[in-house]
Order: structure tokens, then sequence, then C-alpha cells
């Protein structure tokens, strides 16, 4: 676990690299913004899907957005991650000795909206049990203050979020909390 650990860090500061320059900023912008990769957080999530018998009927995991930056999924070769996409609900391709990597809230926060946070869900399987590694990638939950990058807000594109911290945001996404149950940060 640690060397992939440390693995997967050098791949989040590569796909930070060309997501800031994708916005037309320096390099190392945002990676800088969500703490550096000292105070970045990685966290796993193992997700165990059993088999059933009325997989219409069930879902594993309902549709959500992740509160991460990135959010690198391993599987198992069994189908069933869907992203929504065009106003329908599409299932990833299980592709061997891949991972899936997709845009979390932070990321969307930034860039201002530039990149998306990518709605998806998790479904069960009638004839495999269906299982999912997902590493998240996290700001330090009180030391950044997420709102749009100046350099990406005009008067043609104002801010599109309120500024809050990692566990502001997490409040607001796990309770409901809006803005104004918040002290500002600033």
């Amino acid at each position: 676990m640690k060397e992939f650990a440390e693995r997967l860090r050098g791949v989040v500061s590569k796909m930070l690299v060309m997501l800031s320059l994708g916005l037309g900023l320096e390099e190392g912008k945002l990676e800088k913004e969500l703490g550096g990769m000292e105070d970045l957080l990685l966290q796993m999530k193992i997700n165990y899907y059993p088999k059933c018998p009325q997989p219409d009927l069930a879902l594993g995991v309902e549709a959500h957005t992740d509160v991460s930056s990135l959010s690198f999924i391993l599987h198992n070769m069994v189908p069933g991650l869907q992203v929504y996409k065009d106003s329908k609900w599409v299932t990833a391709k299980c592709v061997p000795d891949s991972m899936i990597v997709h845009i979390g809230d932070t990321l969307e926060i930034l860039s201002n909206g530039t990149y998306k946070s990518i709605l998806h869900r998790g479904l069960v399987n009638k004839e495999k049990v269906r299982i999912s590694w997902a590493v998240f990638c996290e700001p330090p939950k009180e030391k950044i203050v997420l709102k749009p990058l100046p350099e990406l807000v005009t008067d043609k594109t104002p801010p599109k979020f309120p500024p809050r911290t990692f566990a502001q945001h997490l409040q607001y996404k796990l309770f409901k909390k809006t803005q104004e149950d918040f002290v500002s940060p600033k």
C-alpha cells in the first residue's frame, strides 16, 4: 500500500500539472491550491457489492459526485460504475490493468465550473460480486479555502461557488448545511 500510495502521488501531481495547463495556468497552480503534495490526503474506500438476484431493483451506491479533487477507481473487472453523460447513464468499460479517474467537487470549485465533478453511481451484478477500490485525493480540511481561482473569474465568468473550507464543503454535501450556517473563511 505504501508503494502504491507513493506512485499514485506521482500520478496525481502529473495530472494536476495537465489540468492546470488546460486552464491556462502555470503548471503547479492546482497542486499548490490544494495544499501541495505534503498536505494532500489520499483516502481509500473499498466497496463490496454482493451478487444481487434482481439488480434492476437495487443500487450499490446512489448517484453522487465526489467531494475530492481527483478520484481513482480500481475494479475487479465486473461492470457496474455508471456516469451520467448526455442525459443518460453510461456504464464505464472494464479495461484490464486500468484505473478510472474522475474530477471531483474540489476541482470544479477551483476551476469555477470549467471542470465538472462527475455524477456517477454503482450498480450491483446478478452473477458476480463486484469490488471497487476508490482512492480520493483531498485537500486538508481546514487549511485551504476552496474558491474559484482569481485567474478564472471575470465579468463574463463571475464566481460560481462561495469560499469555504474543505470541512465546510463536506458539511454542505453530507448534511446540506448552507453558507449561512458557517462563519466565512478569509
